[in-house]
């Protein structure tokens, strides 16, 4: 029983993760340049609708991902010191792509541009720092 609790953790984890931050790779790298031919009202009205519409999702990855990665940090005790440092640095980065992800999907954010860039960049480093961790640790 505890190995099917730990697949259906890993799961809610990536799921969360794919969901958070390839929800924001898409808004920033397609949806946001795909409307700058729009005229600013339009815009902006479509800009909060992909809010609107994003932050129900943005909610539920953050809590599925903050839930699972307890688990996943409890379950698993006992590794070397280089482990826990990229491991705090993860989990810096992850606490900045939640702050910044929830301003973005905010009503009328002023920077959602620069947010959504902030959370590209992070999220990828994150990505990077759990492949490394994964393979090494």
């Amino acid at each position: 029983m505890p190995y099917v609790l730990q697949v259906i953790m890993r799961w809610l984890h990536l799921s969360s993760a794919i969901v958070l931050i390839g929800g924001a790779v898409y808004w920033r790298l397609v949806l946001m340049p795909s409307s700058f031919a729009l005229p600013a009202e339009e815009r902006d009205v479509l800009h909060e609708r992909d809010a609107a519409a994003f932050r129900p999702f943005v909610l539920a990855a953050i809590a599925g991902l903050v839930f699972s990665g307890i688990f996943n940090i409890l379950s698993y005790p006992g590794h070397k010191l280089a482990h826990n440092i990229m491991l705090a640095v993860k989990l810096l980065l992850a606490a900045h792509v939640f702050a910044a992800v929830l301003v973005s999907v905010r009503p009328h954010s002023p920077r959602r541009t620069r947010t959504l860039t902030g959370v590209v960049a992070s999220g990828a480093v994150i990505i990077a720092i759990s492949a490394y961790l994964r393979i090494f640790y």
